[in-house]
């Protein structure tokens, strides 16, 4: 499972980074992430809605997502808050599916951030 400690419970932290941040969507889900300036620990909240299915269906993606994010947590620079939101053909994607698309909204959010920290003087192009 995720550690307790990257687990994002307070509502301020859920709404800062789907207001304030950037998001990648995919079929299965849309995540958005923000970096905060404060030197912590990243964040994962997880949003699951009835539109997936109902309880037993909400709570199996909500694993499965945070079982897939546990092995990716390394990529996150420290600050970041990120919420992962199932939509409801994540109710029959199969892992390895949400997976794929979970590692490719992940690379475009930190592809962006990577790009938009280069400055036109630093000889990149």
């Amino acid at each position: 499972m995720l550690p307790s400690a990257s687990r994002m419970r307070r509502g301020d932290e859920f709404a800062d980074a789907i207001r304030r941040g950037r998001r990648a969507g995919r079929p299965t889900l849309v995540a958005h992430f923000s970096v905060r300036e404060a030197d912590e620990p990243p964040l994962v909240g997880f949003v699951v809605s009835k539109a997936v299915g109902g309880a037993v269906i909400r709570n199996q993606v909500k694993r499965r997502l945070r079982h897939l994010m546990r092995t990716r947590m390394d990529r996150l620079p420290r600050g970041s808050l990120l919420v992962v939101r199932a939509n409801p053909p994540a109710a029959s994607a199969r892992s390895e599916h949400l997976a794929a698309e979970l590692d490719v909204a992940l690379d475009r959010l930190l592809r962006r951030r990577g790009s938009e920290s280069r400055t036109p003087t630093d000889g990149r192009s």
